[in-house]
């Protein structure tokens, strides 16, 4: 790998005379998809005056002893960049210590969340009038913060509920600010999208908020509605379809996600907010809450979720190095294909209750038309080494989230299981 290259910074090989473990996986540089990455920090660590002994550890799982993990969140994460993460735990890159041990403000951790933040911008071509943000406190602190930092407490906002995460944002936004309910989906148990032209927009509405993609009903926007409101300012939780295709950041006003969808862990939440709109919090609004106080310091004004951040940087450069995020799309929509063509043909053995034109790339829920089996089902799938297919508890049935790091073989696995439960049982 060549040391210049602008994405190699986080998934090098140690220094051979002092790294802890090998590095099983290298990668190939990705310089020509950068779009002006951050330039990230020459980082050369000081030689220890202390031998670093090799600490005991396992050997590294083989294939045959991961499953294939279904959940919907902490969801699974790629092979390739675990074992990157625990060829470099012990001791990074040759700084004698680990992620977890570094000062947020040392020279070592600043040039991981550079990089993080010049690969995201890269895989989705931020424009440099945006800043990225990594915060704390899942998607669901968004929103309260949403309207904390876009509004007053009596500002009207729009809201498109299309599932229960869009729902329990509608509800946060009532102690912020006057939000109006301008289309809900759960009479219908948020199966649909709406028809966008038949939106009752306010004019005078400071934002319009939407969930991409609905986690627990498996319900995602294709396209994006164009907000009326005076500034245009469309805002979007993307937790659960978050760099899984290409999005056009400039049609919002601010995206935001929890990484452990497809990015990394839990615990890290990741902002997207024009610049235009920092520096109007209400007076109320906590100090955590404020994006200013956030981007003025760079996501670093206090100890932000350190080893995650860096997690999140081996994906993002995972990503860029499988040719960004339109292979990805393509590779998703191929896993999505193969599993709803399984549903579909089983002449109606498994079904899935969401509207064709809007279902989830990421989640799909089904249930079983002998609903007495799904208890069975979820059983004999798991001793094939196939896990958290059980369906959230308020919809029941069945939910493979198949993310980007779910490799086509588990899709496949799991067609295959389906189709012979459905022999066995019809």
């Amino acid at each position: 790998m060549a040391a210049a290259a602008p994405h190699s910074l986080l998934l090098q090989k140690p220094n051979p005379g002092t790294a802890a473990f090998t590095n099983p996986l290298p990668l190939t540089p990705t310089a020509h998809l950068a779009t002006k990455p951050l330039r990230p920090l020459s980082i050369k660590c000081a030689a220890t005056t202390h031998q670093i002994q090799d600490p005991p550890h396992a050997a590294q799982p083989r294939p045959q002893d991961r499953v294939f993990n279904f959940a919907a969140g902490p969801a699974t994460l790629p092979e390739n960049v675990l074992l990157r993460a625990q060829s470099e735990l012990y001791n990074w890159r040759g700084c004698g210590m680990s992620v977890m041990e570094m000062s947020h403000r040392g020279k070592e951790f600043s040039s991981i969340i550079q990089k993080a933040e010049s690969d995201l911008r890269a895989l989705l071509e931020i424009p440099a009038d945006y800043a990225v943000l990594f915060l704390q406190g899942g998607a669901t602190s968004q929103f309260a913060a949403v309207p904390l930092n876009l509004c007053s407490p009596d500002d009207p906002v729009d809201y498109i509920v299309t599932g229960s995460w869009g729902d329990k944002a509608f509800k946060e936004a009532q102690k912020y600010c006057k939000p109006n309910l301008i289309w809900s989906g759960k009479s219908e148990k948020y199966t649909k999208i709406p028809s966008f032209g038949d939106l009752q927009q306010n004019p005078e509405a400071k934002y319009l908020h939407i969930c991409a993609n609905e986690t627990i009903h498996g319900v995602e926007f294709k396209d994006y509605p164009v907000p009326k409101n005076k500034g245009g300012i469309l805002v979007a939780d993307m937790s659960s379809n978050f760099c899984s295709k290409p999005v056009d950041v400039s049609k919002f006003g601010i995206i935001y996600a929890g990484a452990q969808k497809n990015v990394g862990p839990s615990g890290v939440t990741i902002v997207i907010v024009r610049k235009d709109l920092l520096g109007n919090a209400q007076g109320i609004t906590p100090v955590m809450f404020d994006y200013k106080i956030h981007a003025d310091n760079n996501s670093l004004y206090n100890t932000p979720p350190c080893y995650g951040i860096y997690m999140c940087g081996l994906v993002f450069e995972d990503l860029l190095e499988q040719g960004g995020l339109r292979e990805v799309e393509q590779k998703n929509q191929r896993k999505a294909e193969i599993l709803y063509r399984a549903i579909d043909e089983s002449k109606g053995f498994y079904r899935c209750p969401v509207e064709k034109s809007v279902r989830s790339l990421m989640n799909v829920p089904f249930t079983l038309e002998k609903s007495e089996l799904e208890a069975e089902f979820i059983k004999e799938v798991a001793k094939e080494k196939m896990v958290q297919l059980k369906g959230h508890r308020s919809v029941g049935g069945m939910r493979a989230s198949i993310y980007n790091a779910m490799p086509l073989a588990g899709v496949e696995k799991l067609v295959a299981f389906m189709k012979d439960f459905q022999a066995r049982n019809a």
